[in-house]
């Protein structure tokens, strides 16, 4: 991330994000993004991952871990797919728009971490900064930051990664995976 996002910015990427889930969800018309009329922090390429919530139990969470169209478009897609389309849950309905709250986290590139044993692997770990991305061949899976709050425990944090990953729980421990870390600008509506 070149900088952070001004407030401004960040009202702009939940607005965008709660009026098009709201659009989609009522079974409305969505229109295309006019992304000249944003500002150039938002036409800039970006990744999001968009969490939904509903009395702080998780809803639905989609994103991507590379930056491949302007920011307010990825936060745009993600938030419809987080409402709609992630497998854990059923589609948002409209009794439950007045109830869920948006957050979105903007990330940073990831970068490779490098570690020689399971040991060193959990100390170079940030908690509560560091989102981590494993890969074991064809699969891999990520858990933000955020996920610290509720998994803090490294070696737990881990084995839960492998879990979601349709791995066996104590993989990293038995096997070198590849490991990246990032970081993330977050933030949420506030009522």
């Amino acid at each position: 991330m070149s900088q952070l996002l001004t407030d401004g910015e960040k009202q702009t990427l939940l607005k965008i994000a709660r009026e098009s889930i709201e659009l989609v969800v009522q079974e409305k018309t969505l229109l295309k993004l006019n992304i000249d009329a944003y500002p150039p922090a938002l036409r800039e390429y970006g990744a999001s991952f968009v969490t939904l919530t509903i009395h702080h139990q998780l809803r639905g969470c989609i994103g991507t871990l590379e930056a491949y169209q302007p920011l307010i478009e990825d936060v745009r897609e993600h938030a419809i797919a987080a409402a709609l389309e992630d497998p854990r849950f059923l589609p948002i309905e409209k009794s439950e728009l007045n109830r869920i709250r948006i957050e979105v986290s903007r990330l940073g590139a990831p970068q490779a971490l490098s570690y020689e044993s399971s040991e060193d692997l959990i100390k170079k770990l940030n908690p509560h900064i560091d989102g981590v991305i494993i890969k074991y061949g064809e699969r891999k899976a990520t858990f933000l930051p955020q996920v610290w709050e509720k998994i803090p425990n490294p070696s737990e944090f881990m084995n839960q990664l492998c879990y979601k990953m349709n791995g066996q729980a104590n993989l990293w421990r038995e096997t070198k995976l590849q490991v990246f870390t990032y970081q993330v600008e977050e933030f949420r509506e506030l009522h």
